[in-house]
């Protein structure tokens, strides 16, 4: 089969790889239907992720027609039309029964970055009973393409974030990650969404589709200059809830800053540098970080929006390459090309 493959230093191919097999009895094998480039690819690709080992395939966010199941796969059967969640997770460790299922004693983050992930024909998915969020008749697969990585990233940025009815909510970045966060916001009723970022192609998009209601643009702007735009938008408190889903160098600290007293801050951005937490001048503000990778639990309740209606990522879909033409779309989506949100690869043509 065809697979895009890393080599760890920053070059990706696509080569000939065998067809994965199942290994343990918990495995499954996916054909890929439709599968999409991550930030996190990009990080792997720069180095910035230690645990990511090399001469990997690249991938964890996909959807697919489960092809093969080992013996210990009970809750589904060849033929099936899944999401797959870019968590591996056993559901029955300390962790897992709390409902932590990133910290899993005996998955995490696996696919694509320590064992073959599903930029590729073919995938193996362990512990498929829970890696698997089965696909309604009715939801298409590139509705469902998100599901299991930035949308439920979204979802979990937003339950984190306490959003109460009527509050004041920011999101930082207005990427893919950015974008699902404000749908997911939206559901919670909040008074107002603000959306910073220094793309204003991304913010036009976040107001035109109604995710935001206001748009703040940090560039040429200071610090102290970004936190007034918030405070006069948020009746001069700040904002009730802050969740930080860009991950650049100035963010973490636009992210305390704009938040009001006693608000809670989550940060679902991945670095690629150490952040500074500067206590002396937060002192007082009384503040509630939350911080960690997406928790890809109860996405049946997300899969259960979409299928109502009420989650729609089209917007996100900047455009479509057969995985012939993979290499062409890294370039286009790290280059943000046309305004490139997310690319979808389609299978080899």
């Amino acid at each position: 089969m065809k697979a895009l493959v890393h080599d760890g230093h920053r070059t990706i191919a696509l080569l000939d790889r065998p067809r994965p097999h199942l290994i343990d009895p918990t495995d499954a094998i996916v054909r890929v239907t439709r599968s999409t480039i991550c930030t996190s690819d990009l990080h792997i690709m720069r180095g910035a992720v230690p645990r990511a080992l090399p001469d990997t395939v690249l991938g964890h966010e996909f959807v697919g027609v489960v092809e093969e199941v080992g013996p210990g796969v009970t809750r589904f059967s060849p033929g099936d039309r899944v999401a797959v969640n870019c968590e591996t997770f056993c559901g029955e460790c300390f962790f897992c029964k709390r409902g932590w299922v990133n910290n899993c004693e005996h998955g995490g983050w696996l696919l694509g970055c320590t064992i073959d992930g599903c930029q590729a024909e073919y995938v193996r998915v362990p512990l498929a009973d829970n890696a698997f969020t089965r696909i309604p008749e009715r939801v298409s697969d590139e509705d469902a393409l998100f599901l299991g990585d930035i949308l439920a990233t979204g979802w979990w940025g937003a339950r984190l974030a306490e959003i109460e009815p009527g509050s004041s909510v920011a999101v930082i970045g207005a990427g893919p990650v950015g974008l699902t966060t404000m749908m997911c916001a939206r559901l919670m009723n909040p008074g107002s969404i603000i959306a910073l970022d220094v793309d204003e192609a991304r913010l036009r998009c976040a107001i035109d589709h109604g995710l935001a209601d206001i748009a703040i643009n940090p560039t040429g702007k200071s610090q102290t200059e970004v936190e007034a735009l918030v405070r006069e938008a948020t009746h001069g408190r700040g904002a009730d809830a802050v969740i930080e889903a860009a991950g650049s160098s100035t963010t973490f600290e636009a992210a305390w800053r704009i938040a009001r007293p006693n608000a809670v801050v989550v940060v679902s951005a991945m670095y690629e540098q150490d952040q500074v937490l500067p206590l002396p001048q937060m002192y007082g503000k009384n503040l509630i970080f939350k911080t960690g990778g997406v928790d890809a639990s109860g996405l049946d309740e997300v899969m259960a929006l979409i299928e109502a209606g009420k989650l729609d990522t089209g917007l996100l879909i900047s455009k479509r390459y057969p995985l012939n033409d993979i290499l062409d779309a890294y370039r286009a989506f790290e280059a943000r090309e046309d305004d490139c949100l997310k690319a979808v690869i389609t299978p080899w043509e």
